[in-house]
């Protein structure tokens, strides 16, 4: 897959992103380099390759070092939200964006 720079002002576009001529052929040599990549890796031949649930676990000999989940910082919520504009019931109120 190959984009122009067609597709880039189009994306930009969409994205609502003004581009200069220069900004769009950085950008194009950019994604077209990622393209680029992923086509490299899906035509690597993956039969009878079995997916990984987490990278280490073809290694045997390697634990996951995993912090406990436990709380770590205070419950500040009351200080954090002295600055909002308006709280209900320990949420932050926004004006509504979607009818």
């Amino acid at each position: 897959m190959s984009l122009t720079l067609t597709d880039i002002g189009r994306i930009a576009k969409l994205a609502r992103l003004e581009l200069d001529g220069q900004h769009s052929e950085r950008l194009l040599g950019q994604l077209n380099g990622f393209f680029d990549i992923v086509e490299q890796m899906n035509a690597v031949d993956t039969t009878g390759v079995e997916p990984l649930a987490h990278p280490t676990a073809v290694i045997d000999h390697v634990s996951l070092r995993l912090r406990p989940d436990v709380a770590s910082e205070p419950n500040n919520r009351e200080a954090n939200q002295k600055s909002a504009p308006a709280v209900e019931r320990g949420l932050f109120l926004v004006p509504r964006v979607i009818e």
